[in-house]
């Protein structure tokens, strides 16, 4: 239970810290206003990130019992992780800056976070390749408990880093610079792709 623990941990990580809509967001509120808007925005879009997870893992419960489809969204997962590596090593690479936009918004702070994560429907396809890739290393069928790990994991490591970027637009603004996002890009690149091969390794010895 703990790797599966460390693991979603470090999917977390993963899945928040690449610069987004709602990274841009967190830095225009946080700047002007300070720690707590900023980690209301943070606290906001995990409201989305829950709902969508909620929606693929209970899915996923169901057709990953299947040895057909689990093959299948193995691979799936693999392609979704190198794809979502790749971009964050060419966002690195060409030191992609956030298009923050200084104009006042109508919503309040954790409902702006919510409402930027919950438009986005591509997290649930984010969080069908990380639960394949968590599970899919798991002897037999994967029980209950085993998505309530996965989830606490993830959802602690979401939570952690959201008071990470809300003390680093409060209190850190001098070291949120292209480099800093340039290095975060890189090492989220390199965990996914760290993801992916292992993912890739469990399916091939499943399939073997």
């Amino acid at each position: 239970m703990i790797p599966l623990l460390i693991s979603s941990f470090i999917l977390a990580i993963s899945f928040c810290a690449p610069p987004g809509v709602v990274t841009a967001e967190t830095i225009r509120r946080g700047s002007a206003r300070g720690f707590i808007p900023a980690l209301y925005v943070q606290f906001g879009s995990l409201v989305g990130d829950t709902t969508w997870a909620i929606i693929a893992l209970t899915g996923l419960a169901f057709v990953i019992q299947n040895p057909i489809a689990k093959t299948i969204l193995s691979l799936i997962g693999t392609t979704l992780m190198l794809k979502l590596a790749w971009d964050a090593f060419k966002d690195a690479r060409h030191n992609k800056e956030l298009a923050i936009d200084s104009t006042p918004s109508t919503r309040g702070d954790f409902a702006s976070g919510a409402f930027l994560s919950l438009g986005n429907p591509m997290n649930i396809v984010f969080w069908t390749g990380l639960g394949t890739t968590a599970f899919a290393s798991i002897a037999g069928s994967p029980q209950p408990i085993h998505f309530a790990v996965f989830f606490t994991g993830f959802l602690f490591g979401a939570i952690a880093w959201c008071f990470v970027m809300a003390g680093l637009v409060a209190w850190g603004r001098k070291f949120l610079t292209p480099t800093f996002f340039q290095g975060l890009n890189l090492i989220c690149g390199l965990a996914l792709a760290y993801f992916a091969f292992r993912l890739s390794v469990d399916l091939i010895q499943n399939l073997i």
